[in-house]
């Protein structure tokens, strides 16, 4: 049996939620959606939600809310998906890559600091923080220095659905305590899943509106919002019922009504997958102390947090034990168990060596040399983190 880094669980209920809508009337964006976006609001505390086609889809959409444009500057820490600085770029921002704490691949407010002092004051707008793994970004200390420096905020929290922290506050990802707008994805090793699919939380009113516009070509349908009364109402001041007209040019991003019927019923499974990934995450770490191994650890969750734990990230040291990272992953398949590497740095990536030049940065190398992914989702079971940790001692004793 093998064990991949992350999986899907998809239970009966899942399935018949998806059956109803496809024996329904819709099958693009219809009620589904709604009641998606509302549960999803709802769970992490943010007036408003937004659903879409992608998590990639959601940074951009987040970057349009933002107006931000050509010449503009934002920062993005190096250890991410390439989609938190591809957001902002496909609107034309240039990145500013930040460094990263090398144990946690988390930004830092000493990372943020020093990435602020390399960009443009008059062109930097906005900072893209990412709570790498689950784990929370200490977002009141960042919060307080991109405020003060007049930037808009954005948490990449693909990672993070049901991550909660208490660094001064209580807050939970994606409520927007501390940002503008929070982004998440629910890919099949997300959280919960939507099979593609992703999602903007805001609190603000107008950004709420311009990203619902914005992922459905521009549209209004709504006759509040018609601007050509001429055109949009009948002669008795009723709005004419096919009308809707073209405000902005907009995008094809939206989210199926199944795809939204299966992240309902996932959402309502959220609180069992936390319980479940805590748990296995607890027996990893039983696990791991009992090796007491100076080349084989665990990355640590911030204090005070209750991580989402999208990632069971060991950091290994394979100069130390004498052996490539290509070489221990291939033994570890070998031995059924599968790994990946969460990420390599963004601002290694070729397209923004060019696009986005860097100063070295040696949190975000440091890490990224260590880093290892292990198997961690909800339907492993106890003995399968025994099997991964058996094979980890094996291959690290050569």
């Amino acid at each position: 049996m093998f064990l991949p880094y992350g999986r899907q669980s998809i239970s009966e209920d899942d399935i018949r939620a998806v059956v109803d809508v496809l024996r329904g009337d819709y099958l693009t964006t219809g009620p589904a959606v709604g009641v998606f976006e509302d549960a999803l609001a709802k769970s992490v505390g943010a007036k408003h939600a937004i659903a879409c086609a992608n998590g990639t889809a959601a940074l951009h959409l987040a970057s349009l809310a933002l107006g931000l444009k050509p010449g503009d500057q934002v920062i993005v820490p190096s250890i991410s998906f390439m989609a938190t600085a591809n957001g902002p770029r496909y609107v034309g921002a240039e990145i500013i890559f930040a460094d990263v704490d090398p144990d946690t691949a988390l930004i830092t407010p000493a990372a943020l600091e020093e990435a602020i002092s390399r960009a443009d004051p008059k062109r930097l707008k906005a900072v893209f923080v990412v709570h790498m793994g689950g784990n929370p970004v200490p977002m009141a200390a960042i919060s307080k220095i991109a405020r003060a420096h007049g930037l808009k905020i954005v948490e990449d929290a693909c990672h993070a659905l049901g991550t909660e922290s208490n660094d001064g506050q209580a807050w939970q990802v994606g409520d927007c305590t501390y940002c503008d707008l929070a982004v998440f994805s629910f890919h099949p090793v997300k959280t919960i899943t939507t099979g593609e699919g992703g999602a903007i939380t805001t609190n603000d009113d107008r950004m709420a509106r311009q990203m619902r516009l914005e992922r459905s070509h521009g549209i209004e349908r709504e006759s509040a919002g018609f601007s050509n009364t001429g055109l949009g109402f009948d002669t008795d001041g009723e709005a004419n019922p096919w009308y809707h007209e073209l405000q902005t040019l907009g995008l094809n991003y939206r989210l199926t009504d199944f795809q939204a019927a299966l992240g309902s019923s996932q959402l309502g499974r959220l609180p069992e997958f936390l319980e479940r990934r805590r748990a296995l995450t607890a027996r990893y770490r039983e696990a791991f102390a009992k090796l007491n191994s100076d080349t084989l650890r665990l990355v640590e969750a911030p204090a005070g947090s209750n991580s989402a734990l999208h990632l069971m990230v060991a950091l290994v040291d394979f100069d130390g034990i004498g052996i490539s990272r290509a070489k221990f992953m291939n033994r570890l398949k070998e031995k059924g168990v599968g790994t990946q590497v969460h990420y390599i740095p963004i601002h290694r990536q070729p397209y923004y060596v060019e696009a986005s030049a860097s100063p070295e940065l040696p949190g975000a190398d440091r890490y990224y040399a260590r880093c290892l992914s292990l198997p961690l989702y909800p339907d492993m079971k106890d003995s399968d983190v025994d099997t991964v940790v058996e094979a980890l001692q094996a291959v690290a004793a050569g």
